[in-house]
């Protein structure tokens, strides 16, 4: 995607003129065009976008998410204008050299999700909802290898996608109901001082698993701590204390069910 597309008319009125910028992290495939005061999400269409801005909506007023500015698509894309959230992610060079505020700050937000009663969702993303999905990537063909784990595949791990996908179905964990962020990455998580600002990336937000969230936010933290992204090392962030802050006990049954599931996304 690119500055060739044209964009509909309400959502070029909101930004023509506006410098923005690109912008280039994380894994998504749309195009963010990031404004002073608003970001604009531009994607290919998908049904699932348009679940996601009703429960942006929904959410308003009750956690800190992006106002839903405009919202078109056409027969292409998908146009999202949405407030743009301001702090710094949690994986910025701040928090992961304050490790104990950076942590409390974690449990914090996850405890945010948790609190919203989900009576009257609009959307949910079971399990199996989240296997057919990983079926539908598998038989196709389109699980990305070099974005996986060392240990997942070939000696001492699953000899390929099929056979993880086989063991991920046949070793379902037990289903807890929470409002789930669905990406809940050190990334998407903004924070300003010692105050959570907001969350964005929220393309899987649904009631879901809250065992998801748990292990890809342990993941993130892990992989942030040991310079996975970015290179550098924080040897004082302990990522077991992420336990601690929530005041449970870890599964590590269940984050490495969960971790293992989104090797295949």
């Amino acid at each position: 995607m690119n500055n060739l597309i044209r964009l509909p008319e309400e959502i070029r009125k909101l930004t023509e003129g506006k410098k923005y910028q690109e912008n280039k992290v994380g894994m998504s495939k749309a195009s963010v065009r990031i404004f002073d005061d608003s970001v604009l999400k531009i994607d290919s269409y998908r049904k699932e976008n348009d679940e996601t801005v009703k429960v942006m909506r929904w959410l308003s007023g009750k956690i800190p998410v992006p106002e839903v500015i405009a919202y078109e698509s056409d027969d292409e894309y998908q146009y999202l204008l949405m407030s743009r959230v301001k702090g710094k992610m949690a994986c910025d060079k701040y928090y992961m050299s304050r490790p104990e505020l950076l942590v409390e700050k974690l449990a914090e937000a996850m405890n945010m999700f948790w609190s919203v009663d989900v009576s009257d969702c609009p959307r949910e993303r079971k399990l199996e909802d989240e296997l057919k999905e990983a079926r539908y990537r598998v038989e196709n063909n389109l699980v990305n290898m070099d974005n996986t784990e060392p240990s997942t595949f070939g000696e001492g791990g699953f000899k390929n996608p099929e056979e993880l996908l086989s063991w991920l179905e046949e070793n379902k964990p037990e289903y807890e109901p929470v409002l789930s962020h669905g990406d809940f990455c050190l990334p998407n998580i903004f924070l300003e001082g010692d105050e959570i600002s907001g969350f964005i990336d929220l393309g899987d937000m649904a009631i879901g698993d809250k065992w998801k969230d748990i292990a890809l936010c342990y993941r993130s933290l892990r992989w942030n701590a040991e310079g996975t992204y970015g290179g550098d090392v924080y040897p004082d962030v302990e990522s077991m204390k992420l336990f601690d802050a929530l005041g449970i006990e870890p599964n590590m049954n269940k984050i490495r069910y969960y971790i293992l599931l989104d090797e295949l996304f």
